[in-house]
């Protein structure tokens, strides 16, 4: 039998026989055995059910961190999807959106769930992971699959198979429940042990530990005018048959993605029109703050909000944020030691709020310019005043937080939070993250226009992710409006960009775990060529060639 070496970080190689299973050697890594949720082969998130065959570099993938939170929450999904089939095997259960460290769910058969359905659900969940089951990772032929997602009344799964046709199926089974193999999960259901079931709406709620918390589950934060837009463009999904990745490729192989397209653009511009009649309605507004997660749209939802506005009489000036920035000598740092650019003590507040007085007065004020090469704000002698029909727009992520614009009453104020929540799933039991989406907005753009690498924008994205967590999502409820940026047809379309930078990224990075992930992830999509893009659409934002100026 062949050798291979084995290198964990830290420790001295060592030699196993090929085709040892993960799970056989997780004692050799110095933490404990049970913390373990999954190993990294060579930078590739695997089960600990994976066989080694080549030469490779091991680490451990622990709870408390990303990868670890995401394969507890995914094998936490897939037991739910086993208890609701054994008791209502003729109900479809799809997932919906994320909502306070939870997952919406819904039966798409009825108008709303009842409480001793949802306690049965649990009760079978409890009792699975009081067994322990197994929970196997197999390949299965194509027609085998064909037939079981059929048994199973996996409507949309089975769907997905008449448009990515693989001639074996990788499938999860757990008894006699099985579902789509999208990432890796637990080996068994045994440490599922925190979870709570919430009826919400018409559905309900799935909800698990936080990243930073894996010991517990929080206590609910609800967020009803978010929850609103999602359920409003889910309706509309369901209206035009496009709810999932394989009813859109569908949509796509039918030659229709041009109407669907077109649809898609025209009702995200009449939110942005019914948001601009919000304002004209609120009568003593003179400045709109748009704040939102990096990647959502800010800038292109901002000139489009121009347009409307300008559309009912008022002439919007526009002020960046950015310019206002202190300077990199007075930048204040993070835990790591670098510029901490998204806190608010990295804006000159004071500035900003003497320079709005001073327009609302009636006065002239002079623009600041910043120069981020040198890290220093300079004056050109540009000026702004406000006339009667002005309005100013501004635009950054601190817009809901009443802490940048103190000197303002909030009667003057009109804010709009921004998130790109598509509606679409991947199958019935698989959602699509917004934050998923957003980055892959954020690697196309990042290369287009900035000259980063995949692993550049991967490697950086938890910092702006907790940028957003302490900046941004704890005021989105202060919003006067929200509006949805997603465009349904996008990732078809964004992955004709990401996929050959993800490629790039080298099994010797560690952004590798990340870039393989995103490339399974748009391997759900058909392709969608870019010339089909409207020139005025939010798309345009990431992939180049807008009609307006950026």
């Amino acid at each position: 039998m062949n050798t291979i070496k084995i290198t964990i970080p830290g420790k001295e190689p060592f030699t196993v026989n090929e085709g040892i299973t993960t799970s056989d050697i997780l004692v050799k890594f110095d933490c404990p055995k049970d913390s373990i949720m999954a190993v990294k082969i060579n930078n590739e998130l695997c089960s600990l059910t994976q066989q080694i065959d080549i030469n490779c570099t091991l680490e451990p993938v622990l709870l408390g961190t990303h990868e670890g939170s995401a394969i507890y929450r995914r094998t936490l999904c897939f037991v739910l999807a086993a208890a609701s089939h054994e008791l209502f095997p003729q109900k479809r259960l799809v997932v919906g959106h994320s909502l306070g460290y939870g997952y919406y769910y819904t039966f798409d058969s009825e108008d709303s769930i009842k409480e001793k359905d949802l306690e049965a659900i649990g009760k079978v969940m409890r009792r699975m992971i009081s067994e322990d089951i197994t929970i196997k990772q197999t390949h299965i032929s194509y027609e085998d699959a064909a037939a079981l997602f059929d048994k199973l009344n996996l409507v949309e799964t089975r769907k997905q198979l008449n448009y990515i046709c693989p001639p074996k199926v990788a499938v999860n089974a757990m008894n006699s429940f099985s579902d789509l193999y999208f990432a890796p999960l637990l080996l068994s259901t045994g440490r599922l042990n925190l979870f709570e079931l919430r009826l919400y709406q018409e559905g309900f709620l799935l909800r698990f530990p936080m990243t930073t918390k894996p010991d517990q589950v929080s206590e609910f934060e609800d967020l009803p005018q978010l929850f609103n837009v999602y359920k409003r463009y889910k309706e509309w999904g369901k209206q035009l048959n496009v709810t999932s990745a394989a009813s859109l490729n569908e949509l796509i192989h039918n030659h229709m993605q041009k109407e669907f397209i077109d649809i898609t653009e025209t009702l995200q511009n009449k939110c942005i029109a019914d948001i601009a009649d919000k304002i004209k309605n609120k009568t003593d507004v003179r400045v709109v703050l748009i704040a939102g997660p990096s990647s959502s749209g800010k800038t292109t939802t901002s000139k489009k909000l121009s347009m409307q506005l300008r559309a009912l009489g008022y002439m919007p000036k526009v002020i960046e944020l950015d310019t206002y920035y202190i300077g990199r000598d007075l930048t204040p740092k993070d835990a790591n030691g670098d510029y901490d650019y998204e806190c608010l003590e990295a804006l000159d507040v004071k500035q900003l709020n003497t320079d709005l007085v001073n327009l609302f007065n009636g006065n002239t004020i002079e623009l600041p310019s910043y120069d981020f090469k040198e890290g220093q704000r300079f004056y050109t002698g540009k000026t702004m005043c406000l006339n009667p029909n002005d309005i100013l727009v501004l635009e950054g992520i601190h817009g809901l937080n009443d802490k940048l614009t103190p000197l303002i009453d909030s009667k003057y104020k009109f804010k709009i939070y921004l998130s790109a929540l598509t509606q679409l799933n991947l199958d019935d039991h698989n959602r699509i993250s917004t934050s998923d989406n957003r980055l892959i907005r954020r690697i196309v753009r990042d290369s287009q226009f900035r000259g980063k690498t995949a692993s550049d924008t991967i490697k950086m994205w938890p910092s702006v992710q907790r940028g957003e967590r302490l900046h941004i999502y704890p005021f989105q409820d202060r919003a006067d409006a929200m509006l949805n940026t997603a465009l349904d047809y996008e990732l078809a379309v964004l992955k004709m960009y990401a996929e050959p930078l993800l490629r790039c990224v080298s099994p010797l990075q560690k952004e590798y775990t990340e870039a393989s992930r995103l490339l399974r992830f748009l391997s759900n999509f058909l392709p969608i060529p870019v010339n089909y893009v409207p020139g005025q659409s939010l798309l345009r934002e990431f992939i180049g060639g807008s009609e307006f100026k950026y």
